[in-house]
């Protein structure tokens, strides 16, 4: 008799080489033996997808998007392949689909497409004949039966997103890491393992730099509450639990810190003060698909003032260009873009009861001799805008005189 389902996913670094992959197909079958049935997602192998947006860049700087879906999403096909032979070697019945095969249906945003639903009866149907389900992540087919791809991270939501449809007793994501950390071990080597994480921390930190796992599928996993372990697949410890809510201790205040370099600054000079100007920038911007995330405008004295805003790289060229034009179009002054800044912030719940969390952030960066460009806040987040240069220090600063340090 079955012990429940598991939903297991494993990253590229995971399954980067042959012997990576043996050893995942080793840990599938010890879960199989003791009697789970088990759905598993894979991302392409190791550097895969960097590889192929790289080879497609040489053909095409500018690519059709539907294009590179067709192109990145041949990744993960390689992946489960592969992962299913393991399996088959190893004496167990497995059976590989990509994502159009199992039915995830999304909506027609090539390269960042949402799941608008997923017909599980195929996986119902091999996993009743005692099978493995090995299932292509990041990606899936509109109902015109183009292929898509999720974003990056995208693995991560095809598994809360199955784990949800076929209501699995867990959902594992195993990565290189073990588990989430107060901070990036590879910049602070004091970083501590967090055990218990609340969704909404998880998704602050993810949505401000941290890279274990991606937004949307934290989303969607408070929102149908999936319980998520983020553990490594290189050992058997147990990682970190991210739920719905965690018993903390009174003093707790900051639970990481998170760093983002892959952010850009536009500044749009000279703007006349008047109505209209903002939602004719931002409308554009968001008519072609930018996200921008913080804005900044200065309180006019004269009549002209300055607008600055935060996108991420990959969309820099495109929100200078139509910055560029909006700025032509009402006669401002100029455009300024700089690359060389990073995004420092601070996440944690217990700043929702504590007063002065923000002064003390902003104590321990001038007491450092590190600039705050912009500023903004939420609930349970701080974000500084600093140049890059400073941005390791501002972390280990951070990290330690907020108390996160293992030492301590």
């Amino acid at each position: 008799m079955s012990k429940g389902l598991v939903v297991q996913k494993y990253g590229g670094s995971s399954v980067a080489n042959v012997e990576r992959i043996q050893k995942v197909a080793q840990r599938v079958v010890e879960y199989d033996k003791k009697g789970y049935d088990l759905v598993v997602v894979v991302s392409a192998l190791g550097d895969t997808t960097d590889e192929l947006i790289t080879l497609a860049d040489k053909i095409n700087s500018a690519p059709s998007e539907r294009e590179m879906d067709m192109l990145l999403s041949t990744g993960e096909q390689i992946s489960v392949a592969l992962l299913a032979m393991a399996i088959h070697k190893l004496g167990c019945e497995a059976i590989s689909f990509t994502g159009s095969q199992v039915g995830i249906i999304t909506d027609n945003s090539h390269t960042r497409a949402k799941i608008i639903k997923i017909n599980v009866e195929k996986i119902k149907e091999e996993l009743k004949k005692g099978r493995i389900v090995i299932v292509a992540g990041f990606q899936g087919v509109t109902l015109n039966q183009d292929i898509t791809t999720l974003g990056r991270g995208g693995s991560d939501l095809t598994a809360v997103a199955l784990a949800k449809e076929l209501n699995a007793g867990a959902c594992e994501i195993y990565t290189d890491v073990m588990g989430i950390y107060t901070t990036d071990p590879r910049i602070e080597p004091e970083a501590r393992k967090i055990e218990e994480i609340t969704y909404d921390e998880m998704l602050e930190m993810a949505s401000l730099g941290a890279q274990v796992m991606q937004p949307r599928s934290i989303e969607v996993a408070k929102k149908f509450n999936v319980p998520l372990h983020v553990r490594s697949s290189f050992n058997k410890e147990k990682g970190t639990m991210i739920i719905k809510e965690v018993k903390k201790m009174e003093d707790v205040l900051i639970s990481g810190i998170t760093l983002n370099k892959n952010e850009a600054k536009i500044t749009l000079c000279g703007v006349p003060d008047k109505p209209g100007i903002a939602v004719k920038l931002f409308g554009y911007l968001a008519t072609s698909g930018v996200s921008v995330d913080m804005i900044v405008q200065n309180v006019s004295h004269t009549r002209s003032t300055d607008i600055s805003f935060t996108v991420a790289k990959t969309d820099c060229a495109k929100a200078q260009k139509i910055t560029r034009g909006v700025a032509k179009e009402i006669g401002a002054n100029d455009v300024l873009v700089d690359e060389d800044i990073a995004r420092v912030s601070i996440v944690g719940v217990g700043m929702k009861s504590h007063h002065g969390v923000a002064a003390k952030m902003f104590g321990i960066l001038a007491d450092n001799k590190i600039n705050i460009e912009m500023i903004s806040t939420s609930d349970i987040s701080i974000s500084c805008i600093i140049k890059k240069k400073d941005a390791e220090t501002a972390v280990k600063k951070l990290h330690a005189d907020f108390g996160l340090n293992k030492s301590r």
